[in-house]
């Protein structure tokens, strides 16, 4: 098995055991049939995003662990199975929050509703925090209840609301949560 980031899970106060670890080659591949799921999709782009794809973000996302000690993260279940991601890394596009550091989730569909989401971004805010990081944002479709109200449980406040480029009618929240 990968390492992992801690030896032992992480056994929040509120939800179920998780751990994290820096995502693998082998993540490509399980972030893919994670995710490869309309309803999962439905905030990203609408619809499952290619193997490429996988392989290109989980490449990013071990340089931004390297270079900057944290990444989004491969969120393992308390068996061990990939439930998702959680994590924190440069807002990589060229709109919206430039130059800040964004936190996101995004859970396969049988992992919804166990309190992984939460749990695991409220370790990912002390492991930036450890970090250096000041500051994050969270950037969640505006119709996306779900991650909205996550936002809420680890303390964001909503900054701003903005429009998705080349997504006619699509919004983004803005929250902001100094650490």
């Amino acid at each position: 098995m990968p390492e992992l980031l801690d030896a032992a899970a992480v056994q929040p106060a509120e939800g179920p055991p998780f751990r994290l670890r820096v995502p693998t080659e082998e993540d490509a591949y399980a972030w893919h049939r994670a995710f490869d799921d309309a309803e999962v999709m439905e905030f990203h782009g609408g619809r499952p995003a290619e193997l490429s794809v996988y392989h290109e973000f989980t490449a990013r996302q071990r340089r931004h662990d390297a270079e900057r000690g944290f990444c989004l993260w491969t969120l393992l279940d308390a068996a061990g199975e990939v439930a998702g991601f959680t994590g924190a890394q440069p807002w990589p596009h060229a709109w919206g929050p430039v130059g800040e550091v964004e936190i996101g989730w995004r859970l396969a569909r049988p992992s919804w509703g166990r309190g992984y989401a939460t749990a695991a971004a409220q370790e990912t805010l002390e492991r930036v925090r450890a970090a250096g990081v000041g500051r994050v944002v969270a950037m969640v479709d505006a119709r996306n209840a779900r991650s909205v109200a996550v936002t809420r449980r680890l303390g964001m406040e909503l900054e701003e609301t903005l429009p998705v480029p080349g997504r006619d009618g699509v919004l983004c929240h803005r929250f902001g949560l100094r650490l």
